[in-house]
């Protein structure tokens, strides 16, 4: 497995001994070691077409406490700017000799493209509408690491499924862990061919989260509102929030899940908000583990 494109394909095997590459290593930094030469000797290119905190801020944290040299592309200050395209950008940090590219693009099969014409290692650090691979592969990590197993868990995706590669990569990697999964958002939101993915379409909040485990909520870009596909924040909040109320008919150990950045009083009410059952900062812990864990199985040849 030279690069990590996309969930759907992935064996329940190889997610498996990801996640459990990432216990390894969140053991370690929850006992405060950070220092680790699996890299070392390693260049690893971050490339981010779209902006981005904790995916970036988290996949260079990974690469530099494994060891390894670490270059942040801006493309606002890069030679795209002067039209280089996608290819001959891949072309030149092939040449760098680098061993890992990171990408993200808000176009679907741009790290395909990439991954297709460079030596290195590349990582998809998400694409379009298509997929987010680490960000599914982290919340795994969280919800075992919460339960201790995956198999018959239930969870619920709440929001904007349509524009949300989130959301997919989330709904291939619980199937194949054996979670059942339902979603639910605005009509306006749900993309048409719903019904073809491994998961169940609701038509309330309360079949949703009914006896769920996990509750999955996504971020409402501003966006949808402006292009008539939803009403006011205060009225989506009211209609797909998650608060107390709402988590009443979940399972009584439910945990609450969100990929951030949170419009926070939209998707997650207050009461639900910086408690014990939200897990929102865990993920970001959760994500530099599992990108530690990749980064050190994909370079090592282990994947």
């Amino acid at each position: 497995m030279k690069d990590l494109l996309a969930i759907r394909g992935l064996t329940s095997e190889t997610i498996e001994s990801i996640l459990d590459r990432a216990a390894y290593y969140k053991t370690s930094l929850d006992n405060g070691n950070k220092c680790f030469d699996k890299l070392k000797g390693k260049l690893v290119i971050t490339l981010f077409y779209e902006n981005s905190t904790r995916t970036r801020a988290s996949f260079e944290s990974a690469a530099k406490y494994l060891g390894a040299e670490v270059v942040n592309i801006s493309v606002a200050s890069s030679s795209v700017q002067k039209g280089e395209t996608l290819i001959d950008t891949a072309l030149t940090l092939d040449a760098m000799k680098a061993d890992v590219i990171v990408v993200r693009h808000s176009l679907a099969g741009t790290a395909d493209a990439m991954a297709g014409c460079v030596k290195a290692h590349v990582i998809n650090g998400g694409d379009g509408l298509h997929a987010h691979p680490t960000q599914a592969l982290l919340d795994a990590f969280t919800i075992k690491e919460k339960f201790g197993y995956t198999k018959g868990l239930k969870a619920a995706i709440i929001g904007d499924i349509k524009h949300s590669r989130v959301a997919r990569s989330n709904i291939y990697l619980m199937r194949t862990l054996g979670i059942d999964v339902n979603v639910y958002g605005p009509a306006t939101l749900m993309p048409k061919g719903i019904e073809q993915l491994p998961c169940n379409v609701c038509s309330s909040m309360e079949e949703a989260v009914k006896d769920c485990n996990v509750v999955m909520t996504l971020r409402i870009q501003a966006e949808r509102m402006k292009g008539g596909l939803l009403p006011a924040l205060g009225e989506y909040s009211k209609a797909f929030g998650i608060n107390r109320a709402v988590l009443a008919g979940a399972a009584d150990d439910v945990m609450v899940m969100h990929p951030g950045p949170v419009n926070r009083g939209v998707e997650l009410a207050y009461d639900v908000l910086d408690t014990d059952i939200c897990y929102k900062d865990r993920q970001v812990t959760s994500g530099l583990a599992v990108r530690m864990a990749l980064l050190d199985m994909l370079a090592g040849g282990e994947l």
